[in-house]
């Protein structure tokens, strides 16, 4: 392998420390990570998807549970970003499981991320196609014509994650921008709307709307299942440490990527339900409408800004759906990395330190061919897909949470980089508390268990790949002396020398040859 960034950047130092050459060029600067985390989340496509899942099962007053999983996801949030500024590298949430704990514990969570990605980077593009681009052109929706324009949508993603992370993350960019100020104009819409012209109702905003007012607060009931629509949006920050090693100083900007771009999206996030419950002038319709956000535009503001909006949902759902893709290519090239996804000769090649991983992408652009079908044959199967594509983060947000508790005491602390500080053990128990009501909420309901269904057969495809590479790759699957063992805990517990690798450092020219 061929080293793209000079010996001398502090950044390829340590990722060298990690027993690796770093094999991308770091373009990447803070407004672009910003990008990639904000992206992911993607606010607007979040709610334009799943507003209409509050309705049915909380109604308007629902909103006013944001806030609350907004602060756990914040407590998750911290956690990783202390992650990320110990251990930049692509991987994510494989790195930190096998670094953390064991090369198997982080086999089963980049598994479980990558099988999350795949199921999420289908059902971003079929959404898409499916919710907002027929819709605003006025094409008919057909199984097939659907199935055919989500394919060449991920084939234009692919060859933009392939061709060039310039160009990738320059498109994000410009999107990132469109939808911030987008959000907030709409909001100041929506907001005089209701003020200027009385289209709207301020008692939306503690209305049950079609559930019934009985029973709200009960266990398992609409209180906590409107918990769902924070958890649904507000994940996938954590996006903006899979491209560690393209960023420039990745242990400085990383982390406050991860935070701000949590933080941007669930204050825009609060202030636009609070718009579009007051917009809203017949719940009942709204609810039972499949689109109520574009329903409740096109009711208060009219046709034409109904398309506007759908225009706005296509750049935000393209760009989500490209950042989900890019991501996974990532995830699947670090587990490749280090021989342990088949075909991972393939899978490992990066033929330009400007682009993408290109097997890689193509893999994580082929994958979802699977879950389309079930997409294909059955509407209702998209939000159960979102769901699981909430559940399984949720596993893989406690998982990683509770390893970095059982090591957190060890962790010194290093000016100048993010950490939780003597704020350590009150982040670290709200996050586990968090995650554990996260987790009740998502497993207990009925209403689940198709997306119940869908992680469990992620995990019986993880159990035969899992054997699978222990046949093939033995050695690889069970290393425990390698930089996924000891050497990485004392890369989390003491600060990385400074200067050039000496001769005498094993990991000096990568453990991989």
């Amino acid at each position: 392998m061929r080293t793209v960034s000079p010996p001398t950047d502090p950044d390829d130092q340590l990722l060298r420390r990690f027993g690796y050459r770093p094999q991308f060029l770091r373009t990447l600067k803070p407004f672009q990570s910003f990008g990639i985390a904000f992206s992911f989340i993607s606010i607007t496509m979040a709610l334009f998807v799943s507003f209409g899942f509050l309705l049915s099962v909380a109604g308007p007053r629902g909103i006013w549970i944001w806030p609350i999983a907004l602060a756990g996801q914040l407590l998750v949030c911290l956690v990783y970003a202390a992650l990320a500024a110990k251990i930049p590298l692509a991987g994510f949430s494989y790195q930190w499981g096998s670094r953390l704990s064991n090369p198997t514990v982080g086999w089963w969570l980049g598994w479980l991320s990558f099988m999350t990605l795949t199921i999420l980077t289908v059902a971003v593009n079929y959404a898409f196609v499916q919710l907002a681009f027929q819709p605003m052109f006025g094409i008919t929706y057909t199984p097939l014509g659907a199935a055919i324009q989500v394919f060449v949508l991920l084939a234009i993603e692919a060859a933009l994650i392939i061709g060039s992370t310039i160009i990738t993350t320059r498109i994000n960019n410009m999107a990132v921008v469109f939808e911030l100020v987008g959000m907030v104009e709409l909001s100041i819409v929506l907001f005089s709307a209701a003020l200027l012209a009385g289209r709207g109702d301020w008692g939306n905003l503690w209305s049950t709307g079609t559930v019934p007012e009985a029973g709200w607060f009960s266990w398992l009931g609409p209180v906590m299942l409107a918990t769902v629509l924070g958890s649904f949006t507000l994940l996938g920050f954590e996006s903006a440490a899979n491209l560690a090693e393209e960023t420039q100083e990745p242990r400085r900007v990383v982390p406050k990527a991860m935070i701000r771009a949590l933080l941007t999206a669930g204050v825009l996030g609060m202030i636009f339900l609070i718009a579009v419950a007051v917009a809203t002038r017949d719940v009942a319709a709204t609810t039972a409408d499949p689109a109520p956000i574009a329903f409740i535009l096109k009711d208060v503001l009219g046709p034409s800004i109904e398309k506007i909006f759908l225009a706005f949902i296509c750049v935000s759902m393209f760009c989500c759906g490209l950042i989900t893709m890019a991501t996974n290519a990532r995830l699947v090239w670090a587990m490749a990395r280090d021989r342990r996804l088949p075909g991972h000769q393939l899978l490992s090649r990066v033929p330009k330190a400007t682009g993408g991983p290109s097997w890689a992408t193509v893999l994580v652009a082929v994958a979802p061919a699977v879950p389309l079908i079930a997409v294909r044959s059955n509407t209702g199967a998209l939000v159960d897909m979102f769901t699981a594509g909430t559940l399984m983060p949720a596993i893989t947000y406690t998982a990683t949470v509770v390893l970095y508790a059982a090591v957190a005491h060890r962790v010194r602390p290093e000016p100048g980089y993010f950490q939780l500080g003597r704020w350590q053990r009150p982040v670290v128990t709200g996050a586990l508390v968090w995650l554990a009501y996260e987790l009740i909420i998502l497993l207990g309901p009925d209403i689940f268990r198709a997306a119940q269904g869908y992680a469990l057969v992620a995990v019986l495809l993880g159990v035969i790949v899992f054997g699978l590479m222990w046949l093939l790759e033995p050695d690889a699957m069970r290393r425990q002396d390698d930089p996924l063992g000891e050497r990485a805990r004392e890369a989390m517990d003491e600060p990385e020398p400074v200067g050039p690798p000496t001769a005498t450092d094993p990991f000096a020219d990568g453990w991989r040859r």
